[in-house]
């Protein structure tokens, strides 16, 4: 089965799952100085598209955040999130958001693990792949996680 994980935010981790080979990496849509606030949106447009084209997955998994800290982050994610529902609905990709703690539990045994300890788990899980932050190790452990419903 051919999965592509997400883990949504500025910076945006993902992991794909091809045939047994994984790939995985972070991009980052900070909007520039002169910019304006639906560029973040097009430019995730863009790297979701091109990314399903190259994957060709079967479905795709997300870190599903039910609250976050600040009123901004939350309007990033759910502005990602909009178009990520948006373009695999368009391309008839099969999505499925994935609970925080369902996916920290998969990953380390413990719902409510930190970010030093989902980092860890994605290193045991994945030591092929060199992890750049936390947002990759999400998306890894949300690959993880996906693989073994």
């Amino acid at each position: 089965m051919r999965v592509l994980a997400l883990d949504l935010g500025t910076t945006t981790g993902w992991a794909s799952d091809v045939e047994g080979l994984v790939t995985s990496g972070t991009v980052s849509f900070k909007t520039g100085r002169y910019e304006g606030g639906g560029m973040r949106y097009l430019k995730f447009r863009r790297f979701l598209s091109e990314i399903l084209e190259l994957t060709k997955p079967d479905a795709v998994y997300f870190e599903e955040v039910r609250r976050h800290l600040s009123t901004d982050s939350a309007h990033v994610y759910g502005g990602l999130l909009a178009t990520l529902t948006a373009e695999c609905e368009l391309k008839n990709v099969p999505y499925s958001g994935l609970p925080v703690g369902t996916i920290k539990k998969a990953a380390t045994g413990n719902g409510a693990a930190k970010k030093d300890a989902m980092i860890a788990a994605a290193k045991a899980l994945f030591p092929d792949q060199e992890i750049l932050d936390d947002n990759h190790a999400d998306a890894l452990c949300v690959l993880h996680t996906a693989r073994s419903l």
